[in-house]
């Protein structure tokens, strides 16, 4: 009898030892953490943070699993709420290309949280997160990018069940536990895009909600707590639950190749603080910018080709996107990340404040940025873009951006990512300590156990800079 995609996880799992994992996937690991303690650091100097902080001390108090940024801990489920909305709450993290899931936002804090409290080695922490990336990656793959079209975020509910494979892991359960913390998962995921909208903050908690989903399966399923045996495949699985008893996925295939090819390679990072679907068009903008000689006032229009899955993402409500008013309604907005390329040369940080928002230049080009379908995006596997620029002495200026900056296909730098790490880190922390944590990350692989990490993320000097810190 053909096993159930579950039963290949759990088989994959139970199985899995830190010797498994080849030396690129181990260093690309690490820069996959390295890249989300960054982010996580420069989340605790906004607002957000400071919310989700407070409500999780009103509903459990103090405790000692650790925070980013934060001496004082908190309870296990809570602390991983926190971090998980910590590392994405920027939409600076990473993304696996193809699955369009953000693994690490949800796959670090529960391999760390919970391996601190279980006092694991760093290798075995490492080996946590790449379980969960690779089980991750593997069902959304399959989706084939379409759970954003139908309203759902696939990191809060894909996420959820790698944190239950990581979680059992760590915790040495069976491999039928495995299987049936899978099941039990899949009644505890979610994710919704309604925060489209009106820029609400909810996409922020997905990460850490699939940690919590992913632990508390696990942990029912370790006290023989039954969970259906095809969450996936099922006739209310995952997939004909959520994309609507889609034909085209070989259900056979998912998770053939687990430890054969991995998928952690081909998580991709972000060179800019916005929607992944996004960066190719930011590219696009820089790349003409470099390439002709020309004012933004003599643009007459600007039309951006993308994937027709993608267009409801971040090219519609139209008026929207073309006035955001929110940091959120920015990140994910097409013409405004144009737009503010091209207007101030690059995309930071800093055009996602209020004084960019409300930018008469920004505003007035992205008025007059429109979108087409582009038949030869490479989406899902790649993001893709092009921009066909006009100006009103009549020329046409393109560029076409195959795939996006921080794939496999066309990646960062190591470099380049320590980069983005200290410049997050620099937010909050000073040279000291952001050179502790990058030493910390960097040598998890011999680390004996998870204290120099800890005491880097949340042993701070300059506590006074972040409104997060009591």
């Amino acid at each position: 009898m053909a096993l159930t995609i579950a039963q290949k996880f759990a088989g994959f799992a139970a199985d899995l030892k830190p010797d498994d994992l080849p030396r690129e996937v181990v260093r690309h690991a690490k820069l996959c953490i390295l890249d989300s303690f960054g982010i996580g650091v420069a989340s605790t100097s906004y607002d957000f943070a400071d919310s989700v902080l407070k409500a999780a001390f009103a509903l459990g108090g103090t405790g000692t699993s650790p925070v980013i940024g934060q001496t004082a801990g908190l309870p296990l489920r809570d602390a991983l709420l926190v971090n998980g909305t910590l590392i994405h709450g920027l939409d600076f993290d990473d993304t696996h290309s193809e699955s369009v899931v953000h693994c690490s936002a949800s796959a670090l804090p529960l391999s760390f949280n919970l391996g601190a409290e279980l006092q694991i080695s760093g290798v075995e922490l490492l080996t946590a997160y790449v379980l969960a990336v690779e089980v991750d990656a593997r069902i959304g793959e399959a989706a084939k990018g379409r759970l954003q079209k139908r309203g759902f975020h696939p990191t809060g509910i894909i996420g959820a069940f790698g944190c239950a494979a990581a979680a059992g892991w760590l915790k040495s359960i069976t491999q039928k536990q495995f299987s049936h913390s899978l099941g039990i998962t899949l009644s505890m995921a979610s994710g919704s895009l309604e925060f489209l909208a009106d820029g609400a903050w909810t996409k922020r908690l997905h990460p850490g909600w699939a940690g919590v989903a992913g632990l508390t399966a696990s942990t029912l399923a370790t006290h023989n707590f039954t969970g259906p045996k095809r969450p996936f495949e099922g006739r209310f699985g995952l997939y004909n639950t959520l994309l609507g008893t889609p034909n085209d996925i070989d259900f056979s295939e998912i998770g053939d190749d687990l430890g054969d090819n991995w998928r952690t390679l081909g998580t991709a990072f972000k060179p800019y603080p916005a929607c992944h679907f996004n960066h190719a068009f930011a590219d696009c903008a820089l790349a003409l910018r470099e390439q002709h000689d020309f004012s933004v006032a003599d643009i007459d229009s600007v039309t951006a080709l993308i994937h027709a899955d993608q267009i409801p993402i971040v090219c519609e409500p139209v008026g929207k996107k073309l006035h955001p008013k929110s940091h959120y309604d920015a990140q994910f907005s097409v013409p405004y990340i144009i737009a503010a390329t091209l207007v101030r040369g690059g995309f930071t940080l800093a055009e996602l404040e209020p004084d960019a928002l409300a930018d008469p230049d920004i505003l007035a080009l992205s008025a007059r940025v429109r979108y087409a379908e582009d038949p030869n995006s490479a989406y899902p596997t790649y993001y893709s873009g092009a921009i066909i620029v006009k100006m009103r002495d009549g020329r046409m200026l393109e560029h076409r951006e195959a795939t996006n900056r921080g794939s496999d296909a066309n990646p960062l730098s190591e470099s380049d990512i320590t980069k983005k790490f200290r410049g997050n880190a620099s937010i909050v922390l000073n040279h000291t300590e952001i050179e502790r944590l990058k030493d910390a990350v960097w040598h998890l692989d011999t680390a004996p156990d998870l204290t120099e990490l800890t005491r880097a993320l949340t042993s701070v000097e300059n506590a006074s800079n972040s409104a997060f810190r009591n």
